[in-house]
């Protein structure tokens, strides 16, 4: 019994050391420049075969990356909703998109990579629909939505569409550059991920009260 228990610890101790590893080499290089082998290597495995051994393919180890971050993300938007419960606010709507992600960056301290990771999981062609749909489909993400759609102006369904990939490419990439930033020591436009939070929020809310201009 107590064999089977220290394998099982010695297991997840190593699935979180192949983790860690592999968020960094993607943020860094691409997840599509770095093999299974290169994160083993960089995770201290001897066994050239440890991340197919535990997580299968690229994309189940991707997903796992994402999972691990998920509870701390979840359990601040949670929080978040029901603070927000019944607001007509638009800005508190986008808030709880915006600022679960940037509190939990903040909790990583610096260097972090997540922020980094996603920008290139989302634009690897292979990945980007598996880790949007990842990170999409929780219930607090899903209450969000529905808030949202609630207090969004009415939009033609492409001009809908669209503000929603530029919503998604602001989040996502506008962290990324900050967090890059901070681990290269070089100026940011705000001093804190609480500021950046502030910064998404404003330009979010006047992207989707933008005017339009119907084409043909």
């Amino acid at each position: 019994m107590a064999s089977a228990k220290a394998r099982q610890t010695h297991g997840s101790e190593t699935r979180e050391v192949i983790l860690a590893a592999a968020e960094r080499l993607f943020a860094e290089q691409g997840v599509a420049a770095v093999s299974n082998r290169q994160v083993s290597e960089a995770a201290g495995q001897a066994n050239n075969f440890a991340v197919g051994y535990h997580f299968g393919t690229k994309g189940d180890l991707v997903l796992a990356i994402v999972r691990r971050h998920a509870p701390s993300i979840e359990q601040r938007r949670e929080e978040m909703l029901a603070e927000i419960k019944g607001s007509s606010e638009l800005c508190d709507w986008i808030g709880c998109l915006v600022r679960p992600i940037t509190e939990h960056l903040a909790s990583l301290g610096s260097p972090s990579w997540y922020a980094r990771f996603i920008a290139q999981a989302t634009t690897d062609p292979a990945l980007r629909q598996l880790v949007i749909a990842e990170s999409s489909t929780s219930a607090s993400m899903l209450e969000t939505l529905e808030g949202l759609g609630r207090l969004m102006p009415v939009l033609p369904a492409e001009v809908h569409e669209e503000r929603s990939d530029m919503s998604r490419q602001l989040i996502v990439h506008m962290c990324a550059e900050r967090e890059r930033a901070l681990q290269a020591g070089t100026p940011t436009p705000r001093a804190s991920w609480e500021a950046a939070a502030v910064g998404l929020v404003d330009a979010l809310v006047g992207l989707w009260r933008a005017p339009f201009t119907p084409t043909k």
